[in-house]
């Protein structure tokens, strides 16, 4: 069922934030990067019937403008835009699930703000930094980055899926990435690339700052994720915090590809806390 959303922006120190409020109840925010809101409808439209949900688009991205468009968007950037959301929003204490690049912004947020959240989930952050081969990572991202940045966007996801060990076939990814494309989605990539994806592989948790804050942390793995390696940093993280991963349906995107399946275990493990 959808469920009729209110859409707003909020200006925030050098961005206009795109942000969409659903439904009535206790508040769930759903965060991604670089994926925007969109990528959250039909999770938030299920949750809607019993919780407020707030979804926005990160800085940098789709509807969310930023005044510089030269300046990288960090976790903690983008942690402080989510605290003046929440805040904005007044319906709080939050339930955080942030995906990917906002696993990392919402631990990030924990981080800052503790005081305006219940629970956070980290949904496979990308955590280079806590893996042994962190090093050969970083080196193999700063090559991407420079192939994309030297116009050969496809070579550049090539190497994205072999750094995250996601296997696809090639045709696959030039179907995805190549041929035509909508102008507002090659700008976004731009933006991963450039601005988004370095400050986000290569922060560092401060565990003992998230071990005491008092919010509770869960470490949401995909059960379809095998080796890939967001698996191995959700992993790290949990062991740095102490907790045992938790599993959710599908796998990196499980909310987009299982929206059902995967909210029936978000509320499964809302239950818990």
């Amino acid at each position: 069922m959808t469920q009729t959303a209110t859409v707003d922006t909020l200006r925030v120190p050098d961005a206009l934030l795109h942000y969409e409020v659903r439904g009535h109840g206790p508040l769930v925010v759903l965060v991604g990067a670089p994926m925007d809101a969109r990528a959250f409808e039909a999770l938030a439209d299920l949750l809607a019937v019993d919780h407020t949900v707030l979804t926005t688009d990160p800085r940098g991205i789709n509807r969310s403008k930023v005044d510089d468009p030269d300046r990288d968007s960090t976790p903690e950037l983008r942690a402080d835009d989510l605290a003046r959301l929440i805040t904005h929003v007044d319906a709080g204490p939050a339930t955080v699930l942030g995906s990917s690049g906002g696993a990392v912004s919402v631990l990030a947020l924990a981080q800052a703000h503790p005081e305006l959240l219940h629970t956070v989930i980290s949904h496979e952050p990308p955590l280079d930094q806590l893996v042994e081969d962190r090093e050969r990572l970083l080196a193999q991202t700063d090559e991407m980055i420079a192939t994309y940045l030297s116009g050969d966007s496809l070579g550049a996801w090539r190497q994205f899926m072999a750094i995250a060990n996601i296997h696809m076939p090639d045709e696959v990814v030039e179907h995805m990435f190549g041929g035509e494309r909508d102008p507002q989605d090659v700008a976004d990539e731009h933006f991963q690339y450039a601005h988004m994806l370095r400050p986000t592989v290569e922060w560092v948790p401060d565990f003992d700052a998230l071990r005491s804050a008092g919010t509770r942390i869960v470490v949401g793995i995909g059960e379809d994720s095998g080796e890939e390696l967001c698996e191995r940093t959700s992993i790290a993280l949990a062991r740095g915090l102490g907790v045992e991963p938790t599993r959710f349906p599908g796998g990196h995107i499980g909310f987009a590809e299982d929206p059902e399946r995967f909210a029936v275990r978000l509320r499964e493990v809302l239950s818990e806390g």
